[in-house]
C-alpha cells in the first residue's frame, strides 16, 4: 500500500472519530503532496469522509476554512502550497452541500480572489451560486476569477457558464488600475455611457466591423466625442500598470500579475477602436497613447510572452485610421522596435496601405514620417513660459531640456512659475522629449539598415530628410555619406571631404550611405581619424565598422561558414538580438519538434541568410526554464540560400538540418559563399558575430565553473581569453588610440588580446572579447560583475560611435583596478587579496 492509499485509509478511520484536527492534518498532506490532481482523485478522497455527519462535516468546514486563512505553514523545501489545499475545500464544501454554512463559503471565496482562474471550475461555481442565491450579490474579485476561468475554456466550465449569465456585475473586472478607474468613474458620467462600454466589450472579432463603427459612431454623438477621448485617455494610461488585486501564485506558475485579464482585453480592444473614431485630425496625444499601447502590451512576461498582442494589434489598427502625420510617425517608429511576428505584420499592412494612399514607395513614407516635434533647428527647439525660457536640445541619442529664469540665468530645475502657470504646456514639452528620443532610437535603427536596405537619392530629397532634417539630421549630421561617388561627412556647417575641403552637388546628384567594405584601408583610417578630430560621435559602427571577408576556410567548405560555430548561447538572449536585428527565430522547447534555422531575408538581393542552432543539453531541470524552453543553443553554420528556396528544419536537440519537400522534389542546395555579394556576406556575418559577442556564456565571469556539472568549462574557458573576433578586434584598434587619453594611461598597455592594466595590489589583463580577468600571479582569475549599462566610471572619455556595451565594460573595469586599492566591494577586494 502506498504513502497516499494509508493517508486515505487513515481519513475513513478518523471519518467516524470526532478528531477534526487531525481529519485536517490529514487532507492538508494529500493537499501538499498531490499537487492539486483532483480530478482523478478529488472524489476519492471526499469520499474517504463520507461517514462524517452534518454536525462534523460544518465543523472540518469551518476548520479548513481557518486553516486556510492561517496560511499554509511552508514544506521542507520552504514552499507553502495553500492553492491545492484551497481546491480540496472546494471539492469538500460542494460535497458537503447544505451542511456547510454560509458564512464558511463567504470566507473561502475571499481566500480565493487572488487566483488567475479555478481549475474545479463546476466546484467553484457551485459554492459561488450559493452564495450568490443568499446574497443577491457576488464580490467582483469573486467574479472575475470566474469569468477568467470561463474564459480560458479549461477543464467543464458548464455550471461557470450558467452562473454568469445570471450575474452582470460589474461590467468588467476589477483588479487591473485601468478597469478599477473605469468601474469608479463610470457610475458619475451619466446616460450613455454604460451602453458604449458594453458596446466596448462587443469587440470580439480581430478588426470592427461596419455594422460595429456605425453603433460606435452613435454612441460616440451621444455621449460626446470629446469627452470620451479626454475621459479614455485617463483610463487607457493606466494599462500596464501593476495589478491591484495581486495574483496569488505557486512557485512554477506563469507570473499572471503581469498579464492582462482576458475579459477584461475584449473591452480594452473596443475602447481603443472607439478613441481612434473619437479623434480628430493629427492627434498628437491620442497617437502618442497608442504607441505606448502597442509597446506595454508587447512586453514579455516570463513564460507567457508578449502580455497581450490582441490589445497590441487593436492600437495598431486605430492608428493605421488616424490621420495626420503624429499617427503615421508611431506607425513607422514601431516598425522598427516591434519585434512580435504578428503585430509586425499589421504594422507593415498600416505603412503600406498609407504609401499606397500617398503613391510612394514604403522607405519613402517612412522617411516622411519622421515629424519635426516643433525643432526650429536640427536638434533644437526653443519655448517661452512668460519670462522664463526652455531650450530642447538634441545631445547624440538623449534630449536635454535647459532652463533659464527671469533673469536669464541657467537652473537645473523646472522653475515654480511654468509648473504653477503652464502645466499643460510643460506636460506637452516633456512629452515631446520623451517622444523625441524614441524616434531617435527607431530612426538610428532604420538607418542601420540601410547599409542593405540599396536605398539611393537625389541629393536634394537627401538634404531635406536627413541632412537638414530637425530630428533626422542629429544623426545624418554624424555619418559619412557618398555624394556622387566622393565620400563627405558634416563639419563646421557645411558637407566635407576626409580633408575638409567643402562638397557641393547638384540638386539631382546621386546619394549613398557610406560601407568601409571595399574601400581604401588609408580612407577608413582617414575617416576614423576625422571623426576624432571633429568630436563625431556616430550613432552605430559606420568608420569603425568591422568588415567579413571570405576566409581560407570558407573557400574550403564552399557553401558554408564554421567561423561561428560550436558556441553555447544564452537562447533568449540571442532570440531578442536576433529580433531586433531583423531575423526571424523561434525559441526552442525541449520537446520532440522540428525547429528552422534563424533566418534573415534579404528581398532586395533575393537572397535568405540561415544561421543553424540547436537545443543544448538534455537535462530539464538545469537545460530549461520552468515551462520547457531551452536556457542555452548550440551554434552551427551560416549559409545562403535564394530567396524562394525551401527552409530547412532540425529537431529542437539537434540531428542536422535537412529540407522536406512535399511531393519528392529536389531540394534546393545552398549558394557557394563566393556568389554572396561582399555587402551582404559582411552584414549577415556581422549580426552573427554580434550574437555570439553578445549572447554566449563566455561573457558570463560568474560561469568560470562551466555552468551546469561543469560541462561548458573548457568551452567557457577558450572563449574567455581565447582568439579576438573581428568585433573585438575593432575594439582593441580603438583602445589602442585611446588609451593616452585616459586619466589612467601610464597604467595600461595594449597586450595582444588582452588591456593589460598594472594596479598597487596586482597587474591585470582584461580580455577585449569577454571582458573577463587574469590577474597576476599566475593568471588567476578575478570575477567583477559589470553594472547593468556597462558605462559607469567612463566620464567624458570621447568614444566615435555608440553602442558598444563590452567597451564600456572593459573601460570601467580599467579604471576601477588600476586604482585597485581604492576598492571597497567586500567580494572584489577578497579575491585580491587571496594568495
Amino acid at each position: 500500500m502506498s504513502a497516499y492509499d494509508k493517508h486515505v485509509a487513515k481519513l475513513r478511520r478518523l471519518a467516524e472519530g470526532d478528531d477534526i484536527a487531525a481529519i485536517v492534518t490529514e487532507l492538508a498532506w494529500l493537499a501538499r503532496h498531490f499537487n492539486g490532481g483532483w480530478y482523478y482523485e478529488g472524489p476519492r478522497i471526499a469520499g474517504a469522509l463520507d461517514a462524517l455527519p452534518d454536525d462534523r462535516r460544518a465543523r472540518l468546514a469551518t476548520a479548513l476554512v481557518e486553516r486556510l486563512e492561517a496560511g499554509e505553514p511552508p514544506d521542507a523545501d520552504g514552499e507553502a502550497d495553500a492553492e491545492a489545499l484551497t481546491t480540496l475545500v472546494a471539492l469538500l464544501l460542494r460535497r458537503f452541500g447544505a451542511a456547510v454554512a454560509v458564512a464558511d463559503l463567504r470566507r473561502l471565496l475571499d481566500h480565493a480572489t487572488g487566483r488567475w482562474i479555478w481549475w474545479l471550475a463546476d466546484e467553484y461555481a457551485q459554492l459561488c451560486q450559493v452564495v450568490y442565491e443568499t446574497d443577491g450579490t457576488l464580490p467582483g474579485e469573486v467574479v472575475a476569477v470566474l469569468r477568467r476561468t470561463e474564459v480560458t475554456g479549461y477543464g467543464p466550465t458548464g455550471l461557470v457558464r450558467q452562473l454568469l449569465q445570471r450575474v452582470r456585475e460589474p461590467v468588467l473586472n476589477p483588479g487591473e488600475a485601468w478597469s478599477d478607474l473605469l468601474l469608479a468613474e463610470l457610475p458619475a458620467l451619466g446616460a450613455g455611457w454604460p451602453e458604449l462600454v458594453a458596446h466596448a466589450r462587443s469587440a470580439t472579432s480581430a478588426r470592427p466591423s461596419d455594422r460595429w463603427d456605425r453603433q460606435a459612431r452613435g454612441l460616440l454623438d451621444r455621449v460626446g466625442a470629446d469627452l470620451y477621448r479626454k475621459t479614455a485617455l485617463t483610463w487607457l494610461a493606466q494599462v500596464g500598470r501593476p495589478r491591484t488585486v495581486p495574483i496569488l501564485a505557486r512557485a512554477h506558475d506563469q507570473d499572471f500579475s503581469q498579464a492582462y485579464d482576458p475579459y477584461n482585453s475584449t473591452a480594452l480592444r473596443g475602447l481603443i477602436w472607439l478613441l481612434a473614431l473619437a479623434a480628430e485630425g493629427a492627434d498628437a496625444e491620442v497617437a502618442r497613447e497608442l504607441g505606448r499601447l502597442v509597446e506595454t502590451s508587447l512586453r514579455k512576461v516570463p513564460g507567457i510572452g508578449p502580455r497581450n498582442p490582441k490589445v497590441a494589434n487593436a492600437a495598431v489598427h486605430a492608428l493605421a485610421r488616424l490621420d495626420g502625420e503624429p499617427a503615421l510617425a508611431q506607425l513607422a517608429r514601431l516598425s522598427t522596435r516591434v519585434t512580435f511576428k504578428g503585430t509586425l505584420k499589421e504594422l507593415h499592412k498600416a505603412l503600406d496601405a498609407r504609401a499606397a494612399a500617398l503613391g510612394l514607395s514604403r522607405a519613402e513614407v517612412e522617411e516622411l514620417a519622421v515629424p519635426t516635434y516643433d525643432l526650429t533647428g536640427v536638434g533644437r527647439r526653443v519655448e517661452t513660459f512668460g519670462d522664463v525660457t526652455a531650450e530642447l536640445v538634441v545631445e547624440g541619442g538623449s534630449v536635454a531640456l535647459h532652463w533659464r529664469n527671469a533673469a536669464g540665468r541657467p537652473v537645473r530645475t523646472v522653475p515654480a512659475a511654468v509648473r504653477r502657470e503652464h502645466p499643460e504646456r510643460l506636460r506637452e514639452l516633456k512629452a515631446a522629449a520623451k517622444d523625441i528620443e524614441k524616434m531617435l532610437a527607431a530612426q538610428a535603427e532604420r538607418l542601420d539598415r540601410q547599409f542593405l536596405a540599396r536605398r539611393r537619392w537625389r541629393y536634394v530629397a537627401w538634404r531635406a530628410q536627413y541632412l537638414d532634417h530637425p530630428l533626422v539630421g542629429t544623426l545624418g549630421r554624424r555619418l559619412i555619406w557618398l555624394v556622387n561617388g566622393v565620400p563627405c561627412g558634416y563639419a563646421d556647417d557645411a558637407l566635407r571631404t576626409v580633408d575638409g575641403a567643402p562638397v557641393t552637388a547638384a540638386d539631382d546628384a546621386e546619394v549613398t550611405i557610406w560601407h568601409p567594405i571595399g574601400r581604401d584601408v588609408t580612407e577608413v583610417l582617414g575617416w576614423r581619424e576625422w571623426l576624432e578630430r571633429h568630436a563625431v560621435v556616430q550613432p552605430f559602427k559606420q568608420a569603425h565598422r568591422e568588415v567579413y571577408l571570405l576566409t581560407a576556410a570558407e573557400e574550403r567548405t564552399e557553401v558554408y561558414s564554421n567561423r561561428f560555430a560550436a558556441h553555447v548561447l544564452r537562447q533568449h538572449q540571442f532570440h531578442a538580438l536576433a529580433a531586433v536585428r531583423g531575423w526571424r527565430n523561434r525559441l526552442r522547447l525541449m520537446v520532440d519538434d522540428e525547429y528552422p534555422p534563424a533566418t534573415r531575408e534579404l528581398p532586395e538581393w533575393g537572397l535568405r541568410a540561415e544561421y543553424w542552432v540547436e537545443g543544448a543539453g538534455d537535462d530539464y531541470d538545469a537545460d530549461a526554464t520552468d515551462t520547457g524552453t531551452y536556457l542555452r543553443v548550440v551554434t552551427d553554420q551560416v549559409r545562403f540560400y535564394p530567396l524562394g528556396a525551401a527552409e530547412n528544419s532540425a529537431h529542437a536537440g539537434g540531428g542536422g538540418y535537412a529540407q522536406w519537400i512535399p511531393g519528392g522534389s529536389e531540394p534546393t542546395g545552398p549558394l557557394p559563399l563566393e556568389q554572396i555579394p561582399p555587402l551582404v556576406f559582411s552584414e549577415v556575418m556581422r549580426d552573427v558575430d554580434l550574437f555570439v559577442g553578445v549572447a554566449s556564456v563566455g561573457n558570463d565571469p560568474t560561469w568560470q565553473d562551466g555552468g551546469p556539472e561543469g560541462r561548458y568549462q573548457e568551452y567557457w574557458q577558450s572563449y574567455s581569453f581565447g582568439e579576438l573576433s573581428a568585433t573585438a578586434e575593432t575594439r582593441r584598434d580603438l583602445l589602442t588610440r585611446l588609451l593616452p587619453r585616459l586619466a589612467v594611461a601610464d597604467r595600461c598597455r595594449m597586450e595582444g588580446r588582452f588591456l593589460v592594466v598594472r594596479g598597487d595590489l596586482r597587474t591585470y589583463k582584461i580580455h577585449l572579447g569577454s571582458g573577463n580577468i587574469l590577474m597576476s600571479p599566475n593568471d588567476e582569475y578575478l570575477c567583477i560583475v559589470p553594472q547593468q549599462s556597462g558605462s559607469a566610471g567612463n566620464g567624458e572619455l570621447f568614444l566615435p560611435f555608440e553602442g558598444d556595451r563590452m567597451l564600456g565594460v572593459v573601460l570601467s573595469k580599467a579604471l576601477l583596478l588600476a586604482r585597485d586599492t581604492e576598492i571597497t566591494d567586500p567580494t572584489i577586494v577578497s579575491q585580491l587579496r587571496r594568495r
